[in-house]
């Protein structure tokens, strides 16, 4: 792997603004700065509107913040939403922390990317520890219309050949329960999974009495939980690279690095989750938007026009 010519500024940022004073108190007041002060509010809005019907505030355990990576370096804190180009960022991350090990994001590996030991995530610091990096350090995520993002992690866990722990662990589990007079096969292998027995597993009670949903279709209200960790910025999948750019350059990398864009030809798109939805009956539709409703709520995304619900 090249060394990273950049590395001692990528690393060290020492005695320059942070990245939260930056963000907070610019130079100049722009557009972007406006544009993420009002998805801020948003969020702060809908929570606020929500927690009068939702029980006592619960305090977060560690296991709540396994999401969170965190860099040093930056003061910076990522919270990682599955196919919300997570795979990406991650690489990113790696750059920002590698110390100059890494200088291409898109030279390290995807599945380098998710190998847990190559970030530091939240969960591993004392609460002190944890309590200064979320007082001190600017929190960020990145968001995706919720069923959008549903159906791309439908079609890359369930209609991918190579998946097979995802057929085995959820597909034999969602054929069993979904399907009547399921083959052996099929129950065996769990990798022909329907898209309507997929919405019918996650709207199925049980099924969230269970255990928490996959991270693939967690929602990002109860991955990254932005109704009690205060995040500065929010970007969004459909404004990826603005966003992806203005982060990097609040942290002082923007000229060294720039976030990988590259148009993938498999993207799943509005036209492609519109027809997923064609076979969903508006009683499961319905029960569907229930499920991700704050998600759509908090991120500010309308009701899909081709919902049909009760």
């Amino acid at each position: 792997m090249r060394r990273n010519p950049f590395g001692m500024d990528i690393c060290c940022r020492k005695g320059s603004r942070s990245p939260l004073q930056e963000l907070y108190n610019p130079t100049q007041l722009s557009n972007t700065a406006i544009l993420h002060q009002i998805r801020r509010d948003q969020v702060t809005d809908t929570c606020r509107a929500n927690s009068v019907s939702s029980r006592k505030r619960r305090v977060l355990t560690p296991n709540d913040l396994k999401h969170l990576v965190v860099d040093e370096d930056h003061e910076m804190i990522y919270c990682y939403v599955p196919k919300v180009a997570c795979t990406n960022w991650k690489r990113v991350m790696m750059v920002l922390t590698g110390r100059g090990k890494y200088s291409d994001p898109m030279e390290i590996p995807a599945n380098e990317a998710h190998v847990s030991s190559n970030l530091k995530t939240l969960n591993q610091y004392s609460i002190p520890e944890i309590n200064h990096r979320l007082k001190n350090y600017m929190k960020f995520l990145f968001v995706r219309e919720p069923f959008e993002r549903l159906v791309s992690a439908y079609r890359n866990k369930f209609t991918q050949k190579y998946n097979t722990s995802f057929h085995k662990r959820y597909g034999t589990k969602i054929v069993r329960r979904q399907r009547k007079n399921a083959t052996q096969e099929a129950l065996r292998k769990g990798d022909d999974v329907k898209f309507e027995e997929f919405v019918a597993y996650l709207i199925d009670p049980h099924t969230q009495r269970e255990e928490p949903f996959n991270e693939h279709w967690q929602t990002v209200y109860s991955l990254c939980h932005p109704c009690h960790i205060h995040y500065d910025l929010i970007g969004k999948y459909e404004t990826l690279e603005e966003d992806s750019n203005y982060i990097l350059q609040l942290a002082g990398v923007g000229n060294y690095l720039k976030f990988p864009t590259y148009a993938k030809s498999t993207r799943t798109t509005d036209e492609m989750t519109t027809e997923f939805f064609q076979n969903i009956s508006s009683e499961h539709q319905t029960q569907l938007y229930e499920v991700y409703k704050l998600d759509f709520l908090m991120f500010n995304y309308s009701v899909p026009s081709y919902l049909k619900l009760e």
